[in-house]
């Protein structure tokens, strides 16, 4: 926004304190920060909260947050005392599973830059005496970790935010969101001396676990849960020396010193969901803190006495059940509300990612763009059937209970489901699918119908026997029968849950244009391959546009970020709707695509009458359809577009050739990477740019558009494939001649080309095809080395016949 606009934080916690910091930090100085208890202790979660910052987070983003949050706050003091003590994080693993999985988050750590190092029993029980050393296999050590003084950090950037201009108002409690014209213009708050409307041009709510209250103010659903978290203190124990903070995620604890005494903090019991009309009349002696209910925390005492015999005997005591916010994802919430510009979230942020989401918030509104990626954060992530209050309370539970969890990359939630299904489901069932989910789509990974397309295959087609347990986790060889059965017949997916979105209207062409990289304004029945960029030149999706007439366009999208970015810029006169509900589509793609096709629909499908990357509309049997002549798989093929009510048919029209075969996702994956085409929100993010993604064939840079003039001239990283000698699951690091130098995206086995592939991101001086480097794989090194892409059919002769 230009100039200096008024804003207003909701909420003094922690999140509050530290917005009113980095704002005020960047020339936005016009800053009231309203809360409706007293300062700093305002009795939300930062005033109850424990205070632990662990780094290390399978997400690159969760990461750079608390690393951010570690720096800040490392340099805080207040009246003399440090804000932040950097006594470190110690891990335990008392199973050979947890072991294993320390060696993966140790991967994460060296591929994010924290410094960490995994240490055997004896240096556990040095760095924390009360261990019973019998008892564990091994730690994770970061000595960058700590202990935040979460009111005290509040406090400390308040003051620097007071000194530069921001006012705090104690016992304002926000009782309405102001609002004229679709803009936000102030909020209406009740203090002891009567009612007031603060102006605003900007209002952030940073209100914690109050969020969905706030959020019902401004008409805007905050999909965020509390959920009650139980901490209580042991008695005196004999002196020790100053520890790491602990945890013991095999029994979903954790732990910190206080002085004489040790703090126990609990996962392990049932979740405690706490509405927001609950909040206050049960508590004890803050808002956030709800009575103590001590027969759900014997069991959690139990198993820390037994991992720390001296607990035995103590006692506990000092319990409360202290309310945190739980979101159905686990990321935190940012974001402005679609419907109400100049509202937005900062919520679900606990202290560890408190700095650097407020950081992430105001780069956001000062500057436009975020240093970090976002989208795994971004409130518009969600869809309409992920944002009813039963969904977010089941996944919000199941989050809570999954915490501390060993998670596999690809383990869906269990419930609710089946949520969304394709009109094809009924007969992906019948052939024995097995789903995994996204988005709240099923989506089928491999049929087990196929396995008897097994015969005949060699091991280094089915590449078994280059994946260990953990990478065989929600894969079966079938994908290796359905890899080929694409490459060399003829098979079916399901790309329903592809995001598709309908641009119309007079200036379409120009509103399309204008957005994306490359050039979309072709004549009817033309298909392009684009990108949107932001404002930095960072990559914030890729799509398909296919233009259907003068004025109307259909958008293959990656998700629901990309309906809100288009919605948001769209001008008046171009409508932007999201078809997907109502739609469905399916890939017939393989060698034998077109004798199944063109005898059963009216339209040509002659590589001369019918091009790679155009489209026509046409009938497939009885049903209508929209083909687009694409392939996410490197074999001749389209994609099937029709209404929902006709798939069914669609699906049985095909089928009852007899030539296709059903084909999962664990199949696609292999066969994309065989072909280098990327995954948007994996492979590449807001924190890459086109060059370095190997997506300058997208970009058309005699033409306008967001982001054009931020293009660095300079590449000096790449995307590369590496051929391994093992499977990989993606976030590993990557190392040359002994140090981490990137760190891999996605990975598979390469049915076709009868390797491991993965790609990773590499300095630009290491990614030359035949660079030798390491790929650190749970603690070992994976040989691997940069391979020339596209790894199949590098002369499009496969996809142009």
């Amino acid at each position: 926004m230009a100039g200096r606009p008024r804003l207003v934080i909701v909420g003094a916690g922690i999140v509050g304190c530290a917005l009113a910091d980095e704002f005020t930090e960047r020339g936005w100085t016009d800053v009231t920060v309203v809360e409706q208890g007293p300062l700093f202790a305002a009795g939300g979660s930062s005033s109850h909260a424990p205070g632990l910052v662990f780094q290390t987070n399978p997400s690159k983003t969760m990461t750079e947050f608390a690393a951010y949050t570690v720096r800040k706050y490392g340099a805080l003091t207040l009246r003399g005392e440090p804000c932040f003590r950097q006594v470190g994080g110690l891990e335990v693993a008392t199973t050979p599973e947890r072991w294993a999985d320390l060696h993966r988050k140790h991967g994460w750590a060296e591929s994010w830059g924290v410094e960490a190092r995994l240490v055997d029993a004896g240096r556990c029980a040095e760095l924390w005496p009360l261990l019973d050393k019998s008892k564990v296999l091994g730690g994770f050590h970061v000595p960058g970790d700590g202990l935040a003084r979460a009111v005290a950090c509040g406090e400390a950037q308040a003051l620097r935010a007071g000194e530069r201009g921001a006012r705090f108002l104690a016992g304002h409690r926000v009782v309405g969101v102001e609002q004229r014209g679709g803009r936000v213009t102030g909020v209406a708050a009740e203090a002891a001396d009567g009612h007031r409307v603060i102006p605003a041009d900007v209002v952030v709510c940073a209100a914690g676990f109050w969020g969905p209250a706030l959020g019902e103010l401004a008409g805007l659903a905050v999909p965020l849960l509390p959920l009650a978290h139980q901490y209580a203190r042991s008695g005196p124990l004999p002196p020790q020396p100053r520890g790491p903070i602990l945890r013991h995620q095999d029994r979903d604890l954790y732990a910190r010193q206080h002085g004489d005494r040790v703090g126990i903090g609990s996962y392990a019991h049932r979740p405690m969901p706490v509405a927001q009309h609950e909040i206050g009349p049960k508590s004890t002696v803050m808002p956030s803190v709800q009575e103590f209910t001590p027969e759900d925390f014997e069991p959690a005492w139990r198993d820390a006495a037994e991992l720390m015999p001296a607990l035995g005997d103590s006692a506990y005591e000092d319990g409360i059940n202290g309310i945190f916010s739980f979101t159905p994802d686990g990321f935190p919430l940012i974001g402005e509300a679609p419907h109400l510009d100049g509202f937005w979230l900062a919520e679900a942020v606990w202290v560890t990612h408190s700095a650097g989401v407020a950081r992430a918030v105001a780069e956001l509104l000062v500057t436009g763009r975020s240093a970090a990626d976002l989208h795994e954060c971004d409130l518009a992530r969600f869809e309409a059937a992920q944002l009813s209050p039963a969904y977010v309370e089941e996944r919000g539970r199941q989050n809570f209970v999954e915490v501390y969890d060993v998670v596999h990359p690809l383990q869906p939630m269990e419930s609710p489901r089946p949520l969304r299904t394709s009109p094809f489901y009924a007969r992906q069932q019948e052939l024995g699918a097995r789903f995994l989910e996204a988005a709240g789509w099923e989506r089928p990974q491999w049929f087990e119908a196929n396995a008897s397309l097994l015969e005949g295959l060699a091991e280094p087609e089915v590449g078994a026997a280059a994946r260990d347990a953990w990478a065989a986790r929600y894969w079966s060889p079938v994908a290796a029968a359905e890899a080929r059965a694409t490459r060399e017949g003829v098979a079916l997916y399901d790309m329903t849950p592809l995001k598709r979105i309908e641009v119309r209207g007079p200036g379409a062409a120009a509103f399309l244009q204008r957005m994306t990289t490359n050039d979309v304004d072709r004549k009817p029945g033309s298909v392009a391959y684009t990108l949107l960029l932001d404002d930095g030149g960072g990559i914030r999706s890729d799509l398909t546009v296919a233009r259907l007439d003068d004025d109307r366009f259909q958008v293959g999208a990656n998700g629901n970020l990309d309906l809100d970015w288009l919605v948001r810029h769209a001008p008046g006169g171009v409508q932007v709707r999201d078809v997907t509900p109502g739609t469905c589509c399916v890939g017939v793609w393989g060698p034998r695509a077109r004798e199944l096709l063109q005898p059963l629909t009216d339209m040509d499908l002659s590589h001369r009458n019918f091009r790679y990357f155009s489209c026509r509309s046409g009938h497939v049997g009885h049903v209508p359809v929209l083909a687009l002549r694409l392939s996410y798989v490197g074999e001749l093929g389209w994609e099937l577009y029709t209404s929902a009510d006709l798939g069914l048919r669609l699906w049985d029209t095909l089928w009852a050739t007899g030539l296709p075969v059903a084909a999962g996702r664990a199949a696609f994956n292999s066969l994309r990477l065989e072909k280098g085409y990327r995954l948007w929100g994996v492979d590449m993010t807001t924190e890459h740019t086109p060059q370095e993604a190997g997506l300058g064939f997208a970009v058309r840079e005699d033409k306008d558009f967001v982001g054009r003039d931020a293009l660095p001239s300079e590449v000096r990283r790449r995307l590369v494939p590496l051929l391994s000698a093992e499977v990989v699951m993606g976030r590993e690091p990557v190392r040359h001649a002994g140090r981490p130098v990137g760190y891999v995206t996605s990975a598979a086995y390469g049915h076709t080309i009868g390797r491991p592939v993965a790609y990773a991101w590499l300095p630009a001086e290491l990614a030359a095809p035949g660079t030798e480097v390491e790929i650190a794989y749970f603690g070992r090194g994976v040989p691997a080395v940069v391979a020339a892409e596209p790894l199949f059919d590098p002369e499009m002769e496969k996809i142009r016949r």
